[in-house]
């Protein structure tokens, strides 16, 4: 099984969460802080559009128990860019693109893998993996089928804030004139 990648995941191993997380399984659900949260038998995915939101989550993750990085690798979560993968070395994930069913729509997906690795590449333990997805999810209109990005350096220069309304920041692109979206936790 796999789970959905879009924009910025915060991909979490569950046995760390039962594990070492403080209050298990049940805290962890009542700190995810948006509606991005799937999950599998053995990875939790929370997603998020903005670096400043992702830093305070692990934060708080970490402040329960978990383990972000050590010596550079990735121990019980890793941070996943939908376009480009983990941001750092992590032994135990792999990423990839899948196809959704027998359409030509593609998803980036994350799965565990603690194999031995043979061989350079993507490493899938088996071929029609089921893909986990937020409740009520659909490929058409989310990000997976139109993700549009923005270095965080190039906001103020590409995008002017509008506002905020029921927890979406709203910002005006300058170079097109339509408005873009930018999702962000709870408090």
């Amino acid at each position: 099984m796999a789970v959905l990648v879009e924009a910025i995941s915060v991909i979490l191993r569950r046995d760390a969460i039962n594990a070492q997380f403080a209050g298990g399984w049940h805290q962890f659900l009542a700190i995810v802080p948006n509606r991005t949260l799937c999950f599998d038998e053995d990875l939790v995915r929370v997603g998020f559009m903005s670096p400043p939101d992702i830093e305070a989550f692990v934060s708080r993750l970490e402040k329960g128990g978990l383990t972000f990085e050590h010596d550079g690798h990735a121990v019980d979560m890793a941070v996943v860019d939908q376009m480009h993968g983990p941001t750092m070395l992590t032994e135990w994930l792999e990423f990839g693109r899948l196809y959704l069913g027998e359409t030509e729509n593609e998803v980036a997906a994350c799965w565990l893998f603690e194999g031995v690795l043979i061989a350079e590449g993507v490493h899938t333990p088996a071929k029609g993996m089921t893909l986990a997805t937020p409740d009520g999810w659909i490929y058409d209109g989310s990000l997976s089928s139109d993700f549009t990005a923005v270095d965080i350096e190039q906001v103020q220069e590409k995008l002017k804030f509008l506002r905020h309304e029921n927890g979406i920041d709203v910002y005006l692109d300058r170079s097109t004139g339509e408005e873009v979206y930018v999702g962000r936790p709870k408090a």
